[in-house]
């Protein structure tokens, strides 16, 4: 009986966090589970967007973090 892969393995596999039996093991079962494959390449694109996005924080929130700063002292603290 072959083992039931999860979203977890998956992203093992995709990290490189397997070992080579598990590995082997997994690049099979895509071969043969369309299922699984397509999990995979969904995972995959979930993880080309999400690098993709450039998070910053809002103009309100650096305000609100300055002035905080301000308050205690922390202003002097130099950014790179």
């Amino acid at each position: 009986m072959t083992k039931p892969f999860t979203p977890n393995d998956l992203l093992r596999y995709i990290y490189q966090e397997m070992s080579e039996g598990e590995h082997e093991k997994l690049v099979q079962a895509l071969r043969e589970d369309g299922s699984l494959m397509q999990d995979y390449l969904e995972m995959l694109s979930t993880i080309d967007q999400l690098d993709e996005l450039m998070l910053e924080p809002s103009e309100k929130v650096v305000k609100g973090i300055l002035k905080k700063a301000k308050s205690t002292g922390l202003e002097k603290i130099k950014s790179f």
